[in-house]
């Protein structure tokens, strides 16, 4: 679907903060605060990519991984290039 993207994402939990790192091997890096239990880390991810698409939570959904560093994460709502363009603009 034009209007839908999937994004390898690697979680590094328990950051100093939310922050987005390098695409590497078409995997994002992504810091977060949050600690890995209870799901903390998996809605926090939910929310941080949320904010930083500009997409409501909603639209965010992990296709798998979500037990484990490693996700595939589904945002609907913006094609793979309007994806890679704002990565492009905030990515570090």
């Amino acid at each position: 679907m034009d209007d839908e993207a999937v994004l390898q994402v690697r979680v590094t939990p328990r950051a100093k903060r939310n922050a987005l790192g390098a695409m590497e091997d078409d995997v994002l890096a992504v810091r977060l605060a949050a600690p890995p239990v209870e799901g903390a880390a998996n809605k926090a991810l939910i929310a941080f990519l949320a904010e930083t698409f500009g997409v409501p939570r909603s639209a965010i959904r992990i296709d798998s991984g979500a037990h484990g560093r490693r996700k595939r994460v589904r945002i609907s709502g913006l094609g793979a290039e309007a994806v890679a363009r704002r990565l492009a603009e905030g990515g570090d």
